[in-house]
């Protein structure tokens, strides 16, 4: 039996599921490419995809890295799976061998690597604030200082009653102030850059371990 998972996913398309259906799908993912191989990403960097979902971004950064560079983790495995069979390709896959970790709690000692970049790309979109807490705090511990946390997020002027609980497809919304303060309190520098050309107009701010 498939899951509800599954049957969404299979329902709704793995790249509507996520929230890139037409367009959206080419757009926002040569948007997260070109924004970290203009931040100066190279082949021979290690990267973490937090919440790669379908490989939406996947594809491009696992075909420009190095062999063995790219690191995924999804709570979701079928999403993984049909970003690896319908989107980068079986071929690519095995010369590329991009590692993935499949987690609801942000397992990142789990990888084989430290990362020496990273991007959450509508990730903290649907976190709770605790969850997006957690997932700094715990990605803070596996890497060494001077590592690179891109996060997209959507901006408030003011602080908004956002749900109580994380949700795939819920929408969450903080202040500068407030992405700024959860890094300072799980070992990042937080430097907002804010509008990048989203479609979404997600807001980004880059977080440096230190």
């Amino acid at each position: 039996m498939l899951d509800d998972t599954w049957e969404e996913i299979h329902r709704a398309g793995h790249r509507r599921f996520v929230g890139g259906g037409g367009d959206y799908w080419d757009a926002i993912g040569e948007l997260q490419f070109r924004l970290l191989a203009d931040r100066g990403l190279t082949p021979s960097d290690t990267l973490i995809d937090v919440g790669c979902g379908a490989l939406r971004g996947g594809v491009r950064f696992i075909r420009y890295l190095d062999p063995g560079r790219y690191f995924g983790i999804d709570k979701h495995i079928e999403l993984i799976i049909y970003g690896v069979a319908a989107e980068l390709g079986i071929e690519t896959y095995g010369e590329k061998r991009p590692r993935f970790v499949v987690s609801d709690s942000f397992e990142f000692d789990k990888l084989e690597a430290k990362p020496s970049f990273g991007i959450a790309q509508s990730l903290f979109t649907h976190l709770s604030a605790a969850d997006l807490e957690l997932c700094l705090s715990k990605l803070r511990g596996v890497v060494d200082p001077g590592c690179r946390l891109f996060a997209t997020f959507f901006e408030t002027r003011q602080p908004t009653a956002n749900p109580a609980v994380s949700h795939s497809h819920g929408h969450f919304a903080y202040t500068r102030s407030q992405m700024e303060e959860f890094g300072g309190r799980t070992g990042w520098d937080a430097h907002y850059i804010g509008g990048w050309n989203h479609p979404r107009a997600q807001m980004l701010i880059e977080y440096v371990a230190h």
